[in-house]
């Protein structure tokens, strides 16, 4: 019999390949297709469900469905040791289907159905290993994303003025909704894709298994934000809303800075996801949304490698994620650091891998669309620089000879586990300019001055000699640089903020809510009064003694009958 694994692997890999062939032929032929499907009719009531086919949902739905399918075969080996494998798949296919669900649908109702699935599959994906770090961690996840469905369940009660709830038949130039459409449906994807100030769940949800962390955090749950923002693109561009990219330049900033003072591998990666993230809203909400779909579709490969080499290597070290404790990994599975080393290069964006095209790509465009904005330029070159650095820094610690005398594990690289990094390999090297050669067909060239051209390079240099000086120097353990430390490696302290602030408040204003109005106010403020005047009385008693008792309860008295 064969594993359910392997015929999940199967159809998933040849469905991808099948809508990659079709999203290019629908991109040279300009073909857009919108299908409406009735399933169901009793009289004049009618339910249907539509379907948007077009190079953009094609090309994304086949990226999405191939990473699923080498995820699903990394899994098969992975997992084997789980009583409970085969409740995974499923609930990894159920998280693949809600992707797929959103990606074709031009409706905001499916796409809420298919938004309600991602986060509540990933919730139970998050607490999969069952512990208490992973039920906070599923439970900021869900709630943060809770916040997108609001979001978008208000836009849908909008959208009602307007005759349809298919975005599609206002995206033409021109049409606009209101501003409270569009302020809810980018606040929908901020929540989605951890932009601030909602960055907080993105590092927490790395609680889940990695094949998990590989598939949310390269082309699924996080993407969907960008992905929606990429359909609204025409109506949100319109408005100029400069703040929103503001906070992605920032988003950005924050995640790389923060990864280059982390030392947990798995979320050193996952802050590497979010400063690309960010990388993708800044560009999207600059007018560049073919370029932001190109970054969203190279990311994803290379991004996936990195999570599926980095559980292999986290297995070598006995479980054990800190960085410190790793090195010398490349004598026991060399195959493996190749793989780590070439995502982590073209995550630099190193011509010619996949990362290049498109970061290369997204630079000059900043550096052409932001005019006189120099700290806007910064930002993006600063983004770009800091991920160089904490990616050879991740290189120091994790592959090379330096060891912090971690007790290496034996575990050898399987076949099984080897092809699907394989394949992810040769899209990280090769898929970008493939890509390129779809999304950008033509040959134009940006004119830019000689120092605005080279300065890529340049920025990869000095992230490369920022590297090396963190490694060779270190951090200063003063108090200045201890709290420099915490505050740079805690994402200026937006975990704190968004839990220790937020959750206490919560339940007392619940708690409160809950016996004023749940259990009626009647009960609250007249059946409870005589307990709490004998329980003010006893602590006042306990203070200043029973004759001040007596002479306060004497004038609460003569209070009340003169109130009478």
């Amino acid at each position: 019999m064969v594993p359910i694994y392997l015929v999940y692997f199967g159809y998933l890999f040849l469905s991808g390949g099948f809508f990659l062939c079709m999203g290019v032929i629908f991109k040279d032929l300009e073909l857009v297709i919108f299908l409406d499907w009735e399933f169901f009719s009793m009289n004049s009531l009618m339910f249907s469900y539509s379907l948007l086919l077009d190079y953009v949902s094609l090309l994304f739905l086949g990226c999405v469905l191939l990473i699923s399918s080498m995820v699903i075969l990394y899994s098969y080996i992975y997992m084997e040791a789980d009583y409970n494998s085969d409740r995974f798949v499923y609930l990894v296919i159920l998280f693949v289907l809600s992707m797929v669900a959103l990606i074709i649908s031009p409706n905001m109702i499916s796409i809420l159905l298919g938004w309600d699935g991602l986060g509540l599959v990933s919730y139970c994906l998050v607490v999969y290993f069952q512990n208490f770090n992973s039920y906070n961690a599923g439970m900021l996840t869900v709630l943060t994303n809770r916040m997108g469905d609001v979001a978008i369940l208000i836009c849908i009660s909008f959208m009602l003025g307007y005759g349809s709830w298919h975005f599609i038949y206002y995206a033409s130039e021109g049409v606009f909704y209101e501003w409270g459409v569009l302020f809810l449906i980018s606040l929908a994807a901020f929540t989605s894709s951890a932009q601030l100030p909602f960055s907080s769940w993105l590092p927490a949800a790395m609680a889940a298994p990695t094949p998990v962390s590989a598939l949310v955090h390269s082309s699924t749950l996080v993407t969907a934000g960008v992905y929606l923002l990429i359909r609204f693109e025409g109506q949100v561009s319109g408005l100029g809303w400069s703040f929103l990219l503001w906070l992605s330049l920032l988003t950005a900033t924050m995640s790389g800075i923060g990864a280059n003072f982390e030392y947990d591998l798995s979320k050193v990666i996952a802050l590497s996801t979010l400063s690309q993230l960010g990388l993708m809203m800044g560009v999207l909400f600059l007018g560049g949304p073919v370029l932001a779909f190109f970054h969203l579709l190279t990311h994803a490969f290379f991004s996936a490698l990195l999570f599926l080499c980095a559980g292999l290597v986290i297995h070598l070290m006995g479980d054990s994620q800190d960085i410190r404790y790793m090195g010398a990994t490349v004598h026991s599975i060399p195959m493996t650091c190749a793989c780590f080393c070439i995502s982590n290069l073209s995550l630099c964006g190193v011509p010619f891998l996949s990362g290049f095209y498109s970061k290369d790509s997204i630079l000059e465009f900043a550096s052409f669309s932001c005019g006189s904005e120099f700290l806007c330029v910064l930002l993006f070159y600063l983004s770009v620089g800091l991920t160089v650095s904490y990616s050879f820094r991740l290189v120091y610690y994790c592959i090379t000879d330096f060891t912090g005398l971690g007790s290496c594990h034996s575990f050898s690289e399987g076949g099984v586990m080897a092809s699907s990094m394989f394949f992810l390999c040769f899209v990280s090297v090769s898929g970008g300019s493939i890509l390129c050669w779809v999304l950008l067909p033509w040959s134009g060239v940006v004119c830019l001055p000689f120092m605005l051209k080279v300065s890529p390079i340049c920025i990869f240099i000095l992230g490369m000699l920022m590297s090396y000086f963190f490694l060779a120097v270190g951090y200063t353990y003063s108090l200045g640089g201890v709290f420099i430390k915490g505050y740079m490696g805690s994402m200026w302290f937006i975990p704190y903020l968004s839990t220790i602030l937020l959750y206490p408040s919560s339940f007392y204003l619940s708690s409160g809510a809950l016996n004023c109005l749940d259990t009626g106010w009647s009960e609250s403020l007249i059946s409870k009064s005589p307990y709490s005047l004998i329980v003010l009385v006893s602590k006042i008693r306990g203070f200043v003694g029973v004759s001040v008792a007596f002479l306060f309860l004497y004038f609460l008295f003569v209070f009340v009958l003169f109130l009478i």
